[in-house]
Protein backbone atom coordinates (compact mmCIF):
# COMPACT_ATOMS: atom_id res chain seq x y z
CA UNK A 1 0.00 0.00 0.00
CA UNK A 2 1.38 3.41 -0.97
CA UNK A 3 1.51 6.31 1.52
CA UNK A 4 -1.28 8.04 -0.41
CA UNK A 5 -3.46 4.93 -0.15
CA UNK A 6 -2.69 4.64 3.56
CA UNK A 7 -3.60 8.29 4.14
CA UNK A 8 -6.83 7.87 2.17
CA UNK A 9 -7.76 4.75 4.12
CA UNK A 10 -7.07 6.52 7.42
CA UNK A 11 -9.19 9.50 6.39
CA UNK A 12 -12.04 7.20 5.34
CA UNK A 13 -11.87 5.30 8.63
CA UNK A 14 -12.01 8.56 10.58
CA UNK A 15 -14.95 9.85 8.53
CA UNK A 16 -16.97 6.67 9.16
CA UNK A 17 -16.05 6.32 12.84
CA UNK A 18 -18.56 7.50 15.47
CA UNK A 19 -17.95 10.99 16.80
CA UNK A 20 -17.82 9.51 20.31
CA UNK A 21 -17.04 5.89 21.19
CA UNK A 22 -16.93 4.93 24.88
CA UNK A 23 -15.91 1.41 25.89
CA UNK A 24 -16.17 -0.11 29.39
CA UNK A 25 -15.55 3.27 30.99
CA UNK A 26 -14.94 3.32 34.73
CA UNK A 27 -14.12 6.20 37.06
CA UNK A 28 -13.53 5.86 40.79
CA UNK A 29 -12.60 8.44 43.38
CA UNK A 30 -10.83 7.78 46.69
CA UNK A 31 -9.43 4.48 47.88
CA UNK A 32 -10.15 1.58 50.17
CA UNK A 33 -13.49 1.59 51.92
CA UNK A 34 -14.05 5.21 50.90
CA UNK A 35 -13.86 4.50 47.18
CA UNK A 36 -16.73 6.02 45.20
CA UNK A 37 -17.47 4.30 41.89
CA UNK A 38 -18.89 7.13 39.78
CA UNK A 39 -18.96 5.12 36.53
CA UNK A 40 -19.16 1.33 36.35
CA UNK A 41 -18.42 -0.06 32.89
CA UNK A 42 -20.21 2.43 30.61
CA UNK A 43 -20.19 1.73 26.86
CA UNK A 44 -21.95 3.62 24.04
CA UNK A 45 -21.28 5.47 20.79
CA UNK A 46 -22.67 8.65 19.25
CA UNK A 47 -22.90 9.14 15.51
CA UNK A 48 -21.89 12.33 13.77
CA UNK A 49 -24.60 14.95 13.56
CA UNK A 50 -26.62 13.38 16.37
CA UNK A 51 -28.21 15.10 19.38
CA UNK A 52 -27.94 12.71 22.32
CA UNK A 53 -29.57 13.44 25.67
CA UNK A 54 -28.01 12.02 28.82
CA UNK A 55 -30.46 11.72 31.68
CA UNK A 56 -30.24 10.56 35.27
CA UNK A 57 -30.73 11.77 38.81
CA UNK A 58 -28.15 13.81 40.68
CA UNK A 59 -25.24 11.52 41.53
CA UNK A 60 -25.89 9.15 38.62
CA UNK A 61 -22.56 9.98 36.98
CA UNK A 62 -23.68 12.39 34.23
CA UNK A 63 -21.20 15.17 34.93
CA UNK A 64 -18.36 12.70 35.48
CA UNK A 65 -19.12 11.17 32.09
CA UNK A 66 -19.23 14.56 30.36
CA UNK A 67 -15.91 15.55 31.93
CA UNK A 68 -14.30 12.36 30.67
CA UNK A 69 -15.67 12.65 27.14
CA UNK A 70 -14.58 16.28 27.06
CA UNK A 71 -11.04 15.43 28.09
CA UNK A 72 -11.33 17.34 31.37
CA UNK A 73 -10.64 14.19 33.39
CA UNK A 74 -9.08 10.78 32.76
CA UNK A 75 -10.81 7.43 33.41
CA UNK A 76 -9.74 4.83 35.93
CA UNK A 77 -10.06 2.30 33.12
CA UNK A 78 -11.75 1.87 29.76
CA UNK A 79 -11.37 3.96 26.62
CA UNK A 80 -12.80 7.04 24.92
CA UNK A 81 -12.34 7.81 21.24
CA UNK A 82 -13.32 11.22 19.92
CA UNK A 83 -13.61 11.51 16.15
CA UNK A 84 -11.39 8.43 15.84
CA UNK A 85 -8.75 9.71 18.29
CA UNK A 86 -8.07 7.68 21.45
CA UNK A 87 -7.93 10.25 24.27
CA UNK A 88 -5.59 8.01 26.28
CA UNK A 89 -2.96 8.42 23.56
CA UNK A 90 -2.85 12.19 23.98
CA UNK A 91 -0.54 14.21 26.19
CA UNK A 92 -2.00 16.89 28.46
CA UNK A 93 -1.02 19.55 25.90
CA UNK A 94 -2.73 17.55 23.14
CA UNK A 95 -5.89 17.20 25.24
CA UNK A 96 -5.84 20.95 25.83
CA UNK A 97 -5.57 21.55 22.08
CA UNK A 98 -8.40 19.08 21.46
CA UNK A 99 -10.68 20.87 23.93
CA UNK A 100 -9.81 24.23 22.41
CA UNK A 101 -10.19 23.27 18.77
CA UNK A 102 -12.57 20.32 18.50
CA UNK A 103 -14.99 20.54 21.46
CA UNK A 104 -17.39 23.29 22.49
CA UNK A 105 -18.71 23.47 26.06
CA UNK A 106 -22.02 24.88 27.30
CA UNK A 107 -22.63 25.15 31.04
CA UNK A 108 -25.67 25.57 33.26
CA UNK A 109 -24.27 28.84 34.65
CA UNK A 110 -23.58 30.25 31.14
CA UNK A 111 -19.92 31.02 31.99
CA UNK A 112 -19.80 34.36 30.17
CA UNK A 113 -17.24 37.03 31.11
CA UNK A 114 -19.27 39.93 32.63
CA UNK A 115 -17.14 42.82 31.35
CA UNK A 116 -17.12 41.63 27.74
CA UNK A 117 -19.87 42.19 25.18
CA UNK A 118 -21.73 39.30 23.61
CA UNK A 119 -19.55 39.49 20.49
CA UNK A 120 -16.37 39.69 22.58
CA UNK A 121 -17.41 36.66 24.64
CA UNK A 122 -17.90 34.67 21.46
CA UNK A 123 -14.49 35.85 20.27
CA UNK A 124 -12.60 34.52 23.30
CA UNK A 125 -12.03 30.96 21.94
CA UNK A 126 -10.87 32.44 18.64
CA UNK A 127 -8.45 34.79 20.43
CA UNK A 128 -6.88 31.72 22.05
CA UNK A 129 -6.31 30.31 18.58
CA UNK A 130 -4.90 33.65 17.40
CA UNK A 131 -7.59 34.16 14.77
CA UNK A 132 -7.12 37.62 13.15
CA UNK A 133 -9.41 40.32 14.65
CA UNK A 134 -11.38 40.98 11.46
CA UNK A 135 -12.11 37.28 10.93
CA UNK A 136 -12.95 36.89 14.62
CA UNK A 137 -15.43 39.77 14.52
CA UNK A 138 -17.06 38.51 11.34
CA UNK A 139 -17.61 35.02 12.74
CA UNK A 140 -18.88 36.35 16.08
CA UNK A 141 -21.56 38.39 14.33
CA UNK A 142 -22.48 35.47 12.07
CA UNK A 143 -22.92 33.23 15.12
CA UNK A 144 -25.01 35.84 16.91
CA UNK A 145 -27.29 35.86 13.87
CA UNK A 146 -27.41 32.05 13.95
CA UNK A 147 -28.67 32.03 17.55
CA UNK A 148 -31.14 34.87 16.96
CA UNK A 149 -29.21 37.68 18.65
CA UNK A 150 -27.92 39.70 15.71
CA UNK A 151 -28.94 42.96 17.39
CA UNK A 152 -27.28 42.21 20.73
CA UNK A 153 -23.59 42.14 19.78
CA UNK A 154 -22.63 45.09 22.01
CA UNK A 155 -24.62 44.12 25.09
CA UNK A 156 -22.91 42.67 28.13
CA UNK A 157 -24.23 39.56 29.94
CA UNK A 158 -25.87 41.65 32.68
CA UNK A 159 -27.98 43.34 30.04
CA UNK A 160 -29.29 40.04 28.65
CA UNK A 161 -31.93 37.62 29.90
CA UNK A 162 -30.95 34.12 31.02
CA UNK A 163 -32.11 32.63 27.75
CA UNK A 164 -30.18 35.21 25.76
CA UNK A 165 -27.03 34.55 27.79
CA UNK A 166 -27.31 30.84 27.08
CA UNK A 167 -27.71 31.58 23.37
CA UNK A 168 -24.49 33.59 23.51
CA UNK A 169 -22.85 30.65 25.31
CA UNK A 170 -23.96 28.30 22.52
CA UNK A 171 -22.60 30.70 19.91
CA UNK A 172 -19.30 30.82 21.82
CA UNK A 173 -19.19 27.00 21.87
CA UNK A 174 -19.47 27.07 18.07
CA UNK A 175 -16.75 29.69 17.59
CA UNK A 176 -13.96 27.31 16.59
CA UNK A 177 -16.22 25.07 14.48
CA UNK A 178 -16.02 22.04 16.80
CA UNK A 179 -17.17 18.57 15.86
CA UNK A 180 -18.71 18.03 19.30
CA UNK A 181 -20.61 20.22 21.75
CA UNK A 182 -20.94 19.06 25.35
CA UNK A 183 -23.73 20.74 27.31
CA UNK A 184 -24.18 20.14 31.05
CA UNK A 185 -27.74 20.99 32.14
CA UNK A 186 -27.89 24.00 29.78
CA UNK A 187 -31.52 24.71 30.72
CA UNK A 188 -31.12 24.21 34.47
CA UNK A 189 -31.42 27.92 35.34
CA UNK A 190 -34.16 28.69 32.84
CA UNK A 191 -37.94 28.47 32.96
CA UNK A 192 -39.53 25.63 31.04
CA UNK A 193 -40.51 27.67 27.97
CA UNK A 194 -37.07 29.29 27.64
CA UNK A 195 -35.42 25.94 28.31
CA UNK A 196 -37.34 24.35 25.49
CA UNK A 197 -36.31 27.14 23.12
CA UNK A 198 -32.65 26.50 24.02
CA UNK A 199 -33.04 22.78 23.28
CA UNK A 200 -34.76 23.63 20.00
CA UNK A 201 -31.80 25.87 19.19
CA UNK A 202 -29.39 23.01 19.88
CA UNK A 203 -31.53 20.81 17.63
CA UNK A 204 -31.33 23.43 14.87
CA UNK A 205 -27.56 23.79 15.34
CA UNK A 206 -27.11 20.05 14.82
CA UNK A 207 -28.89 20.34 11.49
CA UNK A 208 -27.40 23.60 10.23
CA UNK A 209 -23.80 23.18 11.42
CA UNK A 210 -23.53 19.37 11.27
CA UNK A 211 -22.20 19.33 14.81
CA UNK A 212 -22.70 16.46 17.29
CA UNK A 213 -24.24 17.35 20.66
CA UNK A 214 -24.15 15.46 23.96
CA UNK A 215 -26.40 17.18 26.48
CA UNK A 216 -27.09 16.23 30.09
CA UNK A 217 -30.60 17.12 31.24
CA UNK A 218 -33.04 16.01 33.91
CA UNK A 219 -36.11 17.52 32.23
CA UNK A 220 -38.24 14.75 30.64
CA UNK A 221 -40.13 17.26 28.49
CA UNK A 222 -36.91 17.98 26.59
CA UNK A 223 -36.10 14.36 25.75
CA UNK A 224 -38.37 14.34 22.71
CA UNK A 225 -36.04 16.80 20.98
CA UNK A 226 -33.12 14.36 21.06
CA UNK A 227 -32.23 11.75 18.46
CA UNK A 228 -31.30 9.38 21.26
CA UNK A 229 -31.68 9.19 25.03
CA UNK A 230 -29.19 7.47 27.32
CA UNK A 231 -30.06 6.99 30.99
CA UNK A 232 -27.46 6.64 33.72
CA UNK A 233 -28.28 5.16 37.11
CA UNK A 234 -25.64 4.61 39.78
CA UNK A 235 -22.89 4.89 37.21
CA UNK A 236 -24.37 2.39 34.75
CA UNK A 237 -26.37 2.75 31.54
CA UNK A 238 -29.84 1.37 32.11
CA UNK A 239 -31.52 2.63 28.98
CA UNK A 240 -30.57 3.77 25.49
CA UNK A 241 -33.38 4.63 23.15
CA UNK A 242 -34.14 6.59 20.02
CA UNK A 243 -36.42 9.56 20.68
CA UNK A 244 -39.58 8.75 18.75
CA UNK A 245 -40.39 12.29 17.70
CA UNK A 246 -36.89 13.59 17.02
CA UNK A 247 -37.31 13.46 13.27
CA UNK A 248 -40.47 15.55 13.48
CA UNK A 249 -38.91 18.48 15.33
CA UNK A 250 -38.46 21.59 13.25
Amino acid sequence: MTQHQADTAAATATATAPMVAVTDLRRSFGSGERTVHALRGVSFSIDRGQLTALKGRSGSGKTTLLNLVGGLDVPTSGSIALDGTDLASLSEDDRLALRRERIGFVFQSFGLIPMLTAAENIGVPMRLRKVPPAEREQRAHALLALVGLADHANQRPGELSGGQQQRVAIARALANEPGLIIADEPTGQLDSETGRSIMELLRAVVRSEGVTVLVATHDPTLMELADRVIELRDGRIVEAEVAAEAGQVA
